[in-house]
């Protein structure tokens, strides 16, 4: 089979009866994943060779999602404020693409974390309002399809990137630093589709007449509060993914398959995210996520015990279908439980919850694997995920459309 033939197998098809907002903010994620990716992969090594020791690498990461996750939390509550949420969406996609490409001007470490925090700065500004934007675009019933898509999209050019990468190097030799500054090609298209593709449909928010009434109307309820505490136990099970690739290269596979094993899930998240996200807005958004979940489990289960290569195969391609599940569901079902006055702030909490909890769920796996090996670390994060699951079916209400959207 041809290239072409095999680009179109991966290549999620745009669903119908979605706003042209919500698939230009796709196509948005797609060339900014695209752009990013191409990056990402070689950056350790790039960070290595301007004198960078490993601890350095780790610091620079760990300021980059740190800095993501605290900076989503005010934009949320920002954009509930604004008449408009797109100029900060412009805003955060365009800090970063006018200096991600400039990694390959660094001459030093430093510059290098200089760029990733300034880059990240921008991811946390554009996420909340995004997703709000999204949700205000999108009919209720169709929230599952349009986050769904939206993360498919992003899978997307999350596979694109490195693929691209790696023929430029491969192909026509560049250089790394040759690469970076090809990345900028990707990130002016992300601005051109933003700015002529996307269009605030939902009506501009007016002030409210007083101080509280715009606290209530803003404030966020309380089953919304307990999803994210459900969400935050589940979370503290969900490590990094770098212990799955630790675990593939203890079973056999080499260092060459690593790479071919990170773009097969990529390419089973960017296939399944949007039918999957749709399922949502059928079945109901808390069994779609506790399916997910469940698979998630089952997933984490398999990998404490695989001892071979086509295990861990296996295993990535159902750890993929977690992915797809839940999503797009888990987006969708806070857009479900939010005030519309409040979107901004809820996703600015959804997201920085997931990222600070990012930081204990990765330590606690490591001394896991560390003391008691790695059978007990994955075990606890099944457990983990399955009382996640338990406490959103007992004690979140509804299935999901509920709230807000069933008034209107």
């Amino acid at each position: 089979m041809n290239t072409a033939d095999e680009r179109v197998r991966w290549r999620p098809r745009l669903p119908r009866g979605l706003p042209g907002t919500v698939v230009a903010l796709g196509f948005v994620s797609l060339l900014t994943d695209a752009s990013s990716e191409m990056i990402y992969p070689l950056l350790p090594a790039f960070l290595v060779s301007l004198g960078a020791g490993r601890a350095f690498v780790g610091l620079v990461e760990g300021v980059a999602e740190s800095t993501a996750a605290f900076v989503k939390l005010f934009s949320g509550v920002w954009s509930d404020r604004l008449p408009r949420k797109k100029p900060l969406v412009l805003m955060g996609y365009g800090l970063s693409s006018a200096v991600r490409p400039m990694v390959a001007l660094a001459a030093s470490p430093w510059h290098v974390l200089a760029i990733r925090f300034i880059d990240r700065v921008g991811k946390g500004v554009r996420s909340s309002p995004r997703d709000a934007l999204i949700a205000q675009s999108t009919p209720a019933d169709r929230r599952g399809l349009a986050f769904g898509f939206h993360r498919a999209m992003d899978h997307t050019g999350a596979l694109i990137g490195p693929l691209v990468a790696y023929a430029l190097m491969s192909w026509l030799d560049l250089t790394t630093r040759a690469v970076f500054a090809v990345a900028l090609i990707p990130a002016v298209a992300t601005m051109v589709v933003l700015l002529w593709g996307v269009r605030e449909t939902g009506p501009a928010q007016s002030k409210p007449k007083s101080a509280q009434t715009q606290e209530d109307r803003t404030a966020l309820p309380r089953p919304l509060w307990t999803y994210f505490g459900v969400l935050a136990v589940f979370t503290l099970g969900n490590s990094s993914d770098a212990f799955l690739l630790l675990k593939a290269s203890r079973t056999g596979l080499s260092a060459a398959h690593l790479p071919l094993l990170w773009a097969f899930i990529h390419v089973v998240k960017a296939t399944l995210s949007t039918p999957l996200g749709a399922l949502s807005d059928r079945l109901g958004r808390k069994p779609t996520i506790v399916v997910g979940w469940c698979v998630y489990a089952i997933s984490y289960l398999g990998f404490a015990f695989a001892n071979q290569a086509w295990h861990i195969w296996a295993l990535f391609g159902v750890y993929g279908c977690f992915f797809a599940a839940t999503e797009g569901a888990e987006k969708a079902l806070v857009a479900d439980l939010a005030p519309p006055e409040a979107r901004g702030r809820a996703f600015g909490v959804f997201h920085s919850l997931v990222g600070v909890m990012a930081l204990p769920a990765s330590l606690g796996f490591g001394l896991l694997w560390d003391v008691f090996g790695p059978e007990v670390a994955f075990t606890t994060g099944a457990g983990l995920a399955a009382l996640a699951g338990s406490g959103l079916l007992a004690f979140v209400p509804g299935r999901g459309l509920t709230l807000t959207d069933r008034q209107g």
